[in-house]
């Protein structure tokens, strides 16, 4: 049976604040690369004390892009996460399923909105 591999978001970074989505490059490539030898994966966010939807983005959501959901919700486990961090965590899985799916209409709906100011009315 293959080992279980804990990943800490805060010594891949090296500091509390994971900000940056070239930090997020950094996890996701520990992530994508456990996950690739079929073992399940745990990322501790212990000792982070900020988040943001850009780190997010790179570490967790782009791995709907070259793991299906069903891997990805079995063998992947975040723990030690502040509640914000994790409902901000769910927002950018949410979007990430949703770009995945259909890149181009989602890249499509993205530029409209901002075309029209974010209004949907004006269509």
């Amino acid at each position: 049976m293959k080992k279980n591999v804990t990943l800490s978001v805060y010594e891949i970074v090296g500091v509390s604040l994971c900000v940056a989505s070239d930090d997020g490059q950094k996890v996701y490539e520990r992530i994508a690369s456990t996950l690739k030898e079929d073992r399940s994966v745990t990322v501790s966010f212990l000792n982070v004390s900020s988040v943001t939807s850009a780190f997010l983005n790179a570490a967790i959501g782009q791995l709907y892009g070259t793991f299906s959901e069903d891997q990805i919700r079995s063998k992947l486990k975040v723990k030690d996460m502040q509640p914000d961090d994790l409902a901000l965590l769910k927002r950018v899985v949410e979007t990430a399923k949703q770009y995945f799916k259909d890149p181009k209409r989602f890249n499509r709906a993205v530029k409209e909105a901002i075309e029209d100011g974010g209004d949907a009315r004006k269509r």
